[in-house]
């Protein structure tokens, strides 16, 4: 039984291809996201790691901000396939947070990875990948050089805008005043951070926590919001691919279900 998990989101396309709900064959993340190549680019390039052609796969999922747009059997929101993704790799887990390129969530899960509650962010991008990927761009790195960069911070600089368009104009008010740009690059982590922090605890948080989505690449994100939460904070592994993951875990599902009816 081989099952697919698609996760298309606004900024990055992960497939994984899973064998008897149990074995992961290939998990593939591709740098760009919904209406792009990138998810016909993603899911080819899983198929051929797992040695396998689109016929072979018995059950297809998709979710994420752009699972409207892509060829699957069924879709799923990414509340229930994070939640199902972090059960099979953390059973202890109680709260995610999912930091994501478009959007913020904080999910409280049961024992199975049943949803609980949840909150989310969707309307701006301040608590989101997106505004790491605008002030890095004004601090002249890479987002994935960001944390080393912030890393060598003194004295964190404050960044008091809530909204990404004036949060740059700070920024850039900030650099041009002799701001140093690592303590300036902490001060974008912590802004991110502290507006999710937000969201977490209004969720309630129980621990075990867990960070996932590609903000949870950056470490210092998940040591600034084990700061903020006051708990303990860790990031899954493989963090990017945890959509993905559940996706192909609700398909070996509703296969199974298929199946047991034709009997």
């Amino acid at each position: 039984m081989i099952t697919a998990g698609a996760d298309i989101g606004s900024s990055s396309s992960k497939i994984l291809i899973l064998e008897d709900g149990e074995k992961i064959l290939s998990a593939v993340v591709i740098p760009v996201g919904t209406g792009s190549s990138g998810p016909d680019r993603a899911f080819a390039q899983a198929l051929d790691q797992a040695g396998l052609t689109r016929d072979k796969l018995g059950y297809i999922v998709a979710t994420g901000y752009g699972r409207r747009h892509f060829e699957a059997d069924r879709q799923f929101s990414e509340i229930t396939c994070h939640a199902r993704g972090i059960a099979w790799l953390m059973p202890e887990a109680r709260t995610i947070i999912d930091i994501g390129g478009q959007d913020a969530k904080a999910i409280r899960i049961e024992p199975g990875g049943s949803v609980g509650s949840f909150i989310m962010n969707d309307k701006c991008a301040a608590g989101t990948g997106r505004f790491l990927d605008v002030m890095s761009r004004v601090l002249e790195v890479d987002v994935s050089e960001l944390a080393a960069l912030a890393d060598e911070s003194k004295q964190e600089a404050a960044i008091s805008s809530t909204c990404t368009v004036f949060a740059e104009s700070e920024v850039i008010s900030q650099l041009a005043q002799a701001a140093r740009r690592e303590d300036v690059a902490a001060g974008v982590i912590r802004s991110v951070v502290r507006r999710c922090a937000g969201l977490v605890k209004r969720v309630g948080p129980e621990a075990p926590v867990v960070m996932t989505g590609g903000v949870s690449l950056n470490p210092l994100a998940v040591r600034f919001m084990q700061e903020e939460l006051s708990i303990p904070v860790m990031a899954a592994s493989r963090p990017q691919l945890t959509g993905a993951l559940g996706a192909a875990l609700l398909a070996a599902r509703e296969l199974s279900k298929l199946k047991a009816g034709a009997l």
